[in-house]
């Protein structure tokens, strides 16, 4: 296996690494940078645990390899909240409308849905469930999270403060 070099920002960060050719990113933000918010639940891209902003796209991690991010900037669950520890509108809301129980998807549909609410600030419901259905969560049975999505728009209507 080679090792590659590769440079890309991670949460405003400049990171240069040589790594192997076949790590994913969902790997080296875990272990080269040490930013475990990205979780890995299934490791196939389905469960949306280690969903990442990859120049401002949502991706998941698990399925893109770090070399394909060389150059790119890389927003984290880590990278969300203001650099002084403020929550975003979307983790406040998560927490002010029990949107989160265990906290393992946590991460996923933070991201998620900071990406979603840039695109669409002013979703119906519906668009939000569509928006989040790509992440699984096993506790709360989702009414708390798309009740936060949605508070997150209201209160923040055009969304300026998101990532």
């Amino acid at each position: 296996m080679t090792d590659v070099e590769i440079r890309l920002r991670v949460n405003g960060v400049q990171r240069h690494a040589i790594v192997p050719a076949r790590r994913t990113l969902a790997d080296f933000l875990r272990v080269d940078c040490g930013l475990t918010g990205t979780h890995l639940g299934c490791e196939h891209g389905v469960c949306g645990a280690c969903t990442i902003l990859l120049d401002g796209d949502a991706v998941r991690a698990c399925l893109v390899f770090a070399v394909q991010a060389d150059g790119a900037e890389v927003t984290t669950v880590e990278g969300i909240a203001a650099a002084d520890g403020e929550l975003s509108p979307v983790q406040a809301a998560l927490r002010k409308h029990h949107g989160l129980q265990c906290g393992f998807c946590t991460p996923g549909f933070v991201v998620t849905a900071t990406a979603f609410l840039r695109e669409n600030p002013n979703p119906t419901d519906d668009q939000i469930r569509d928006a989040i259905s790509g992440n699984l969560c096993r506790c709360t049975g989702y009414q708390g999270i798309v009740k936060a999505i949605r508070a997150a728009a209201e209160a923040h209507g055009v969304m300026k403060d998101l990532v």
